[in-house]
Formats: structure tokens, sequence, C-alpha cells
């Protein structure tokens, strides 16, 4: 007996018998006792009969079955083909074609009809039993389309905890690589480039120490070579520090970092940089400035390494409800479609560190390139509520 009308009741085999006034009264037979109540044995439980198995019976199957104060004595459903009587079968709930078995049940306290048959309906207004309450009818369709969008809502609500879970674990391990990611880069920088400056300084000391006495006016001009090369060294000493803490924790401004930060580049590999920044970084959460410097400098980093370009702009626009980030170059460029393809390849260039760190504050990185056309890359990062505040604090 299922939700729809076409569904029709079993009416053969009558078990009424007439009484006093012409009160309709269920012959008393050997009680039906199901499954699932020898398994719950006594108890203060509300035992309760569904009448259909279709989505309204399921419904409340799925919902009651695990409530300890409710017992489903049975499930009368006509239709073998009704949707809820695999569930029953799977509750251990006994299962029967004639609803009237359910009615001449001795324990049973709750009878709730949602067959939608229209027969049914009108035997269940005509039966009365001390202690036994009946709910059909528009009352029966509530109370299941109630249980359903409860049992939909807490579906969703697994799905978002899936999908945060799947984010934690992409973040924890996404935190993982970029802590040994910084640190090999960090120790080639020190190495390439302080320790190569510091080194030439010594020697150039050595020198001086040889040519101080025998040549002074060849020691001075050592000296000025050695104070050069020193500058040199305290600037690239700077450079680290800079990418060690790019975004002062104490203000965390972004835009100031950045500019610094091209600056460097600027100076340092001799590629032209661009900057052109619309809207206000203080709607932003201080993780999403972080995440956007990580990124820029992850793009910017492969534009020295590989591109061979030289110019490089980067634009930022903080919109009412996106952050759209485009970082451009005038590069060799790359095959953009096969890229991915290999993995290899994929993770040499730094693309897919740039795609997880875009999404792991619920952006989307693109990267559109062509070889001999340079590269284009556009994260873009939705603003929430909270984000666009006024402060951009959580």
């Amino acid at each position: 007996m299922s939700d729809e009308r076409n569904s029709s009741a079993s009416v053969s085999s009558p078990q009424w018998s007439t009484g006093q006034g012409g009160v309709l009264i269920p012959v008393k037979k050997k009680p039906v006792k199901s499954k699932a109540a020898k398994r719950w044995g006594p108890t203060t439980a509300t035992h309760v009969a569904i009448i259909g198995a279709g989505h309204g019976g399921t419904a409340l199957m799925e919902v009651l079955a695990t409530d300890p104060l409710v017992q489903i004595v049975g499930v009368a459903e006509v239709n073998p083909q009704a949707v809820g009587l695999k569930l029953a079968r799977r509750l251990d709930i006994h299962v029967m074609r004639d609803y009237r078995e359910l009615l001449a049940m001795e324990r049973v306290d709750l009878i709730i009809d949602v067959s939608g048959d229209a027969q049914v309906g009108q035997e269940l207004q005509d039966f009365h039993r001390m202690g036994v309450a009946v709910i059909g009818g528009a009352s029966a369709k509530f109370m299941w389309q109630l249980i359903e969008a409860r049992i939909r809502a807490t579906a969703e609500i697994e799905k978002t905890l899936n999908k945060y879970q799947s984010l934690y674990r992409l973040y924890v391990k996404e935190a993982g690589a970029a802590v040994t990611e910084e640190r090999t880069r960090i120790a080639c920088e020190i190495h390439d480039g302080l320790v190569q400056n510091l080194a030439g300084v010594n020697f150039k000391l050595d020198h001086c120490h040889e040519l101080i006495l025998k040549d002074p006016k060849a020691c001075q001009a050592v000296l000025r070579e050695t104070k050069t090369h020193l500058k040199m060294a305290i600037q690239e000493a700077r450079q680290v520090i800079l990418n060690l803490r790019p975004v002062q924790y104490d203000k965390m401004e972004l835009i100031p970092a950045l500019t610094n930060y091209l600056k460097s580049y600027e100076t340092q590999y001799r590629i032209k940089t661009a900057f052109s920044l619309a809207g206000d970084e203080k709607t932003l959460f201080p993780k999403t400035k972080i995440f956007l410097f990580r990124i820029i400098q992850e793009a910017l980093g492969n534009v020295q390494k590989h591109a061979k370009a030289d110019r490089v702009s980067v634009r930022l626009v903080i919109g009412h409800g996106v952050l759209t980030a485009t970082i451009t170059d005038t590069g060799v460029g790359f095959d953009a479609d096969g890229i991915p393809q290999n993995p290899e390849k994929w993770d040499h260039f730094g693309l897919r560190s740039i795609v997880e760190r875009a999404r792991l504050v619920g952006g989307e990185a693109t990267i559109d390139s062509k070889k001999g056309r340079g590269t284009k890359i556009v994260i873009e990062v939705p603003l929430t509520k909270k984000e666009t505040g006024r402060d951009g604090t959580n």
C-alpha cells in the first residue's frame, strides 16, 4: 500500500462483527506479533502500526525505528513493489498485506495511515478502540513530509560536514607540504644568494689583508668592492626575512607587503613589474591575505624560473562579493591543457600548489597559457558576509 491513490487496500476476508448500536468491533483472533516486538520485549514504548510503505511509510520507519520510545509493530502494504518494504524487512518489522491485521493486534497504541487510500481512510474514521489513536489524511501527510524534510536536512548536513572534512584534510596536507617547500626554498635562497655574497666578502677581506702593506691603493679598491658585496649580502638577508614573514602579523597589511615584494623581485631578477589595485584590503580575512600573497609569490617564482619573461603584472580587485587576482607575464608560455595531465610537470611548475592554495580559501584558480603567448593566472575567492564586513575579523 503506497502513498499513491492507485495502490488500493485489500478489503477481502472481512474480520469484523457488529455490536450494539451498529459499532464495528474487530474479531478477536490470535495476536500477530512482529519480530521487532519479540526483539524489544517488555517495554513502555509506544506501539505504532503503519499503513502504507511508500515514501511516507519509509520516512516514518527511518525515523521511528531508531527511537527507543517507539516500537513499530507492523507495516501493512498491498503493493509488493513499494519502496519501503525492503527497509521494513531490514529493520525486522512484520509486513502484511491486509491492514486489518494491524487493527486486530492487541498491543497497538497508534495507527498512522499514509496509504493515501480513500477507502482505508473512511474505515479508519469508523474505527474506535479504547487506548488506540489514529492519524490519517492531511495530518499523517504533514507528519511524514516533516520527517522527510528532516531526513533531507540531516543528509545535507552530513554532506557539508564531509566536504569540510575533505577541505580540512587538504589543508593539513597542504600546510605540511608548504612548510617543507618553504624550508627548501629559503635554504636555496640563502645558499645561492646570501652565502655566496658572504663568501665573496670573506675572500676579498683576505685579499685586503695581503695588500694592506704591499699596495695600499689596491687595498682600498678591494675594500670598496667588499663594501658593495656586503651591501648585497645585507639586501639578500632582508629578502630572506621578507619571504619568511611577508605579511606583518601585527598589522596584516597585504598591499605594502606585495608592493615591497614586487620591488625586490624586480631588482633581483631584472623583470619589470606592474601592480594595480581596486578595492580595500581591510575587508579581507588575515588568512585570505596570507594565502593570496603565497599564491602570487608562487606564480612570480614560476615566471622567474620558467617563463623567460621581461614583464609581469599583478592586478588585484576586491569587490563586494569576490576577490580577483590576475597575474600576467610576457614569457614563453606552455601547453596549459596538456600540463595538468602530466603529474611531474604539474608539480614542477608549481601549478598544483597555486590551485590547491586557492581551494583552501574557498576559491578557484584558472590558468591560461599558450606556447609563445605568455601566461595568465586568475584567482577568484568568494567573500563571505563576515569577510565583507567593516574590519574583516571573524
